[in-house]
This record gives structure tokens, sequence and C-alpha cells, in this order.
């Protein structure tokens, strides 16, 4: 009777230390089931490219984004990539990464986000101090601004120079794909037809310099905005178009109240879901 009073307690005790535990964030895999950060990291160590969506401004997005990082260097020889940089801003960055440039000259060279300082910068700086290949992905903004005045035509218009810096014309494009379409639901008004051209074209071009910098045998892992990547749409639907065998996984950030669940609209939006509790400060 003892023992068992004893038995009674010690279960009473863990789950009222449970209750009281406030995780930030709960990791799920794609139907909702909860899982281990060791069994992601087992997963994502057989992979050729790991796309992981961020929510810009939640931190623990980029937290896990450096341990994700740190973790899989221990396995497998990494090339990195992301959103936050534009294509002709490779040579900055590149001289940063060698050591020729100050971060106050990489500053001044290149246009970084301005949450680069606290979000951005540590991942920058692991691969500066691992001599990790960093790709700037992205198309210059300026170019993405034209298709969304004037659609995929104006890009004709631009020089031979310009048009490394962006994924090869003419530009695929899917306009049934849904989260371009979503988009048109979402932001009314603002572009019409051509705004999701403008995301397309980002995710064309995203695609197409992850796979000039990747290697072959080693683990491309690129960082974009959540929705490049969501629903194995944008980049990786382009990845796949121009590269079928790649082994892609994805992983995504999202935000809600109760994180001990997973929301039926968040189940199957990558392979791997970050849920985040809604009230987790942002960095900007």
């Amino acid at each position: 009777m003892k023992k068992l009073f004893l038995l009674v307690l010690i279960t009473c005790i863990l789950l009222t230390a449970f209750a009281q535990n406030k995780p930030a964030y709960v990791l799920y895999n794609a139907k909702g089931k909860k899982v281990s950060w060791q069994k992601m990291l087992r997963t994502l160590q057989q992979k050729d490219i790991v796309l992981f969506g961020e929510l810009h401004n939640n931190p623990i997005s980029h937290w896990l984004q450096l341990e994700v990082t740190k973790d899989l260097k221990q396995y497998r020889n990494l090339v990195l990539g992301a959103e936050m940089f534009e294509q002709d801003n490779q040579p900055a960055l590149d001289l940063y990464l060698q050591g020729k440039l100050s971060p106050k000259g990489l500053d001044s060279m290149a246009r970084l986000w301005k949450n680069y300082p606290t979000d951005y910068a540590p991942l920058v700086n692991f691969a500066k101090e691992n001599n990790i290949v960093f790709a700037a992905t992205n198309v210059p903004r300026r170019y993405a601004s034209m298709v969304t005045k004037g659609g995929f035509q104006v890009l004709d218009t631009i020089s031979a120079k310009e048009k490394t810096w962006i994924a090869p014309l003419p530009i695929a494009y899917n306009a049934e794909l849904p989260g371009y379409k979503n988009i048109l639901t979402m932001m009314p008004g603002h572009g019409g037809e051509n705004l999701p051209k403008a995301q397309a074209f980002k995710d064309a071009t995203m695609a197409y310099f992850i796979l000039q910098y990747y290697k072959p045998g080693s683990l491309f892992i690129h960082y974009n905005g959540s929705y490049h990547s969501e629903n194995y749409e944008g980049i990786v639907w382009y990845l796949k178009k121009s590269s079928p065998k790649l082994n892609i996984s994805t992983i995504t950030t999202v935000s809600q109240k109760d994180i001990h669940h997973l929301l039926e609209e968040n189940k199957h939006k990558a392979d791997f879901i970050i849920c985040v509790d809604e009230d987790m400060t942002t960095t900007y």
C-alpha cells in the first residue's frame, strides 16, 4: 500500500511538473505527430537539399536554423544559401567569407536585411569559421519589382550581365499551383496576375542558384521564407522540375496559440513543422 501511495505521489509530481512546463516550440512531422530533434536530424542527414522555411521575424526559426546547421555539419559536408542575399551581392559575400571584407564593409557593399545582425549574421559567420560556401540565391529585388509591374516579358529588356543574376529565361510558370493562386486572394489589387509571377520569379531564381552551387555528395541547406517552400511548392517545384532525382526535405515554421496539438491547417506543409507559441516575441 505504501509503495502504491509513493507511485501515485511521484506520478502526480511528474504530471504537475509537465503541466507547468512552457516549451517555446514543438516539432512535428507532416502528419502532425510529435517527433524528436534527433529523429529529424537522422532524416535530414540522408538528403541532398534541405529547405528551411522561416517566419522572418521569429527568433525560434533563426535559432533552430543555426542549430540544425551546426548539428548537420557533424555528419555532412555542407553548402549553405539564403533568400536573404541577392545574387548580385555574391561578390561582397564571398569577400567577407574569405576574410577580405569587414562586417561594416559587407553592410556597405551588400543590401542586407534590417535583421541581418541578429538573425542571419550567425549563419554567415558559421560558414566563414568553417570554410563553407554560402550562396546568395535570390533575384535582385529591382527585377522582381519589374515583373510585378510588367510581367515576365520585361526581363527581355535587361542586359546580358543582369541576366546572370536571375534564372535563365524564359521563366517556367504554373499559374494553377495553389500557392500562386492564393497570392491573388491574399493580396488583391497589388499587381494583379503579375504578383504571383514575381513570387515564381524569385522561386525559380533561388532554385536555379541552389542547383548551381550544389555539390554532389554534399548537403545544401537553404534558408528562405516559409511560403517559398511550403506545401512542396515554390522552390521545391522548380528544383524537381530541373532535377527530379534530388532527395529534398523541407522544414517550415508555424505559429499557434496551443502548440501541443498541430492544427489541421498546418499539417502536410512540410516534412517537419516547427510549431511556435504565438506569444513568442519577434525580432522586429
